[in-house]
C-alpha cells in the first residue's frame, strides 16, 4: 500500500476513534506526510480536536487545517453574549491571576483575545478556556509576554533538562539558542509528536516570551 494512503487511512480511523468530535464531514488529503484536512464540524472545540487527533499519527510532518466551523442554528450567540462569557471565564480561571489586563473583541463568533500575561502557559489556558464556549466560531490569540527576569543561560538549561526528561525527546539532537526570552529551537526530531513536545517544553520555561521552531522532522 503506498504510504500516503496509508496514512491517511490512519488519520481517518483516528478521527473516528475520537470521542470528542464528529468526523463524519471532515476530509483528509496526504501526501508525502503533509496532511490537508476539510470540510465542516460543528464547533471550534471539535476543529482543534481534529487537529490535536492528526498530531498524534505517525508519519504525519506537517498539518494545514481547512476545516470550517458551521455553527447550528440553536448554537448560534450574539457577539455581546459571547464576550460576556469569555470575561466571566477568564474571571474564574485560576491560572489566569491578572484577567482585567486581556481585552475581548467579538465578530461573527470569532474571539480576538490582546493584552498581557506573564507565562506562556497563562495564554493558552486563556485560549482554551474559550474554546469550549457555545458561538465561539474561532479564536485569535494575540496575548503578549511581559518580558523576561530570567538569565538566558537559566533559560536555555531549563529547557534542555526538561527535554532529557521526556522519553520523546532525543535531547542530543537538538541546539537550544536564547536571547532575550526569544528560543530558537534547531536540529531533528521523529516525528510531529516529539516536534510538538519540544516546543511545548520551551514555552514552559520561566522567562521566554517567543520560540521560533526551526525543528525537521526527519523519521517515522
Amino acid at each position: 500500500m503506498n504510504d500516503d494512503i496509508r496514512l491517511r487511512q490512519d488519520i481517518l480511523n483516528e478521527l473516528e476513534y475520537e470521542p470528542s468530535l464528529d468526523a463524519a464531514n471532515i476530509g483528509v488529503i496526504a501526501e508525502d506526510g503533509i496532511v490537508t484536512l476539510t470540510g465542516h464540524v460543528l464547533s471550534y472545540s471539535e476543529r482543534q480536536a481534529a487537529v490535536e487527533a492528526v498530531q498524534r499519527i505517525r508519519g504525519v510532518r506537517a498539518i494545514a487545517d481547512d476545516i470550517e466551523v458551521r455553527l447550528p442554528e440553536h448554537k448560534k450567540t450574539a457577539d455581546d453574549e459571547i464576550a460576556s462569557r469569555v470575561l466571566k471565564i477568564l474571571a474564574w480561571r485560576a491560572s489566569i491571576t491578572e484577567p482585567n489586563e486581556i481585552q475581548v473583541k467579538v465578530r461573527k463568533g470569532l474571539v480576538t483575545l490582546s493584552g498581557m500575561v506573564d507565562r506562556h502557559f497563562q495564554r493558552s489556558a486563556a485560549e482554551k478556556a474559550v474554546r469550549e464556549l457555545s458561538g465561539v466560531t474561532g479564536i485569535v490569540n494575540q496575548l503578549k509576554l511581559r518580558p523576561p527576569r530570567v538569565e538566558a543561560s537559566e533559560i536555555r538549561r531549563g529547557i534542555e533538562e526538561a527535554f532529557k526528561r521526556n522519553a520523546e525527546i532525543e535531547a542530543e539532537n537538538i541546539e537550544v539558542d536564547v536571547s532575550d526570552g526569544h528560543v530558537t529551537l534547531r536540529g531533528r526530531v521523529q516525528n510531529l509528536r516529539a516536534q510538538v513536545m519540544a516546543k511545548r517544553a520551551a514555552w514552559s520555561a520561566p522567562g521566554v516570551t517567543a520560540v521560533d521552531d526551526q525543528l525537521s522532522v526527519v523519521g517515522n
